[in-house]
């Protein structure tokens, strides 16, 4: 852009203003953006970490016959080529889990506390032969299947992952409404200018053309901006997310495709910007000029 070109659109306080706006905008957006792709990430890996996952509970009264029968399922549930792995839970670790709610009575032998085995799955195996092998051994045998009981978590991922993907639409239409604004505005402060320049030769395309530089200038000095900001953010929340520890949350994370579409967003604002201020531009000026 030339030095003329220059000193004519700084005059136009509405598009000096578009570098703060962009570089708002341009934050909001890839928070929006960056929570979706994260919280789908953690979908996925949850519904892989509980896909063909069971957990066979072993009910019955007598310690002694509780303990045979869950040997007994142990062994027929590893024979099933469906089973990839089977584990019984150590009694210990459940009196650990148990304490909150039951304190040292969770040590009594005699508590009757169903005996559990964690089954893994063969990849793309049904359940029901493990349905079937556990309730052979004994018929009050219960099967739960992790997956059923988590669904609930993973639809609320999925509804805030279609939430931050609706918010990033909504700021992008917002952002072309901006800019229409600004170019609006550019035009009304100029006015004068682009009838001389009409008189001297000039047609609506180049005056337009002029008008999409200096918005394209500010969008891009506000992506460097927002996005700096967006980019220190999203590691800091990412070094907090690994601090806590949680499985769940630890699954929020970005991987490879994921950045490249964040980097990539800072240029799509820049392109919405230029296209819909040579638009407005251009139908204004044949509107009224």
């Amino acid at each position: 852009m030339s030095g003329a070109d220059r000193r004519v659109l700084d005059e136009a306080g509405g598009l000096r203003a578009m570098t703060w706006v962009m570089a708002i905008m341009l934050f909001l957006t890839l928070l929006a953006a960056a929570m979706g792709l994260g919280t789908r990430q953690s979908a996925q890996a949850l519904e892989r970490q509980l896909a063909g996952r069971l957990t066979v509970q072993v009910v019955e009264g007598s310690p002694a016959t509780r303990d045979a029968l869950a040997r007994d399922t142990l062994a027929a549930l590893r024979a099933l080529p469906q089973v990839r792995r089977a584990t019984l839970v150590d009694r210990a670790e459940l009196t650990r889990t148990l304490a909150p709610w039951l304190g040292d009575v969770g040590d009594d032998a005699d508590l009757p506390v169903p005996a559990m085995i964690d089954v893994d799955l063969a990849p793309a195996a049904a359940p029901g032969p493990v349905i079937a092998a556990a309730r052979r051994i004994s018929a009050a045998s219960r099967v739960d299947r992790h997956q059923r009981w988590m669904s609930p978590v993973g639809g609320f991922l999925d509804t805030l992952t279609w939430l931050a993907f609706a918010l990033v639409l909504l700021m992008l239409g917002a952002t072309g409404a901006v800019v229409v604004l600004a170019a609006r505005a550019g035009l009304e402060t100029h006015r004068a200018t682009i009838e001389v320049m009409h008189m001297l030769g000039s047609t609506d395309v180049q005056v337009a053309r002029l008008f999409q530089r200096r918005i394209a200038l500010d969008a891009a000095l506000g992506g460097v901006a927002g996005g700096a900001a967006a980019l220190a953010v999203l590691l800091f929340l990412g070094t907090r997310l690994a601090a806590l520890g949680s499985e769940l949350l630890g699954g929020i994370t970005l991987d490879a495709g994921d950045w490249a579409l964040l980097v990539m967003l800072p240029l799509g604002f820049v392109v919405l910007a230029t296209l819909a201020a040579r638009v407005t531009v251009v139908a204004a000026l044949r509107r009224s000029l």
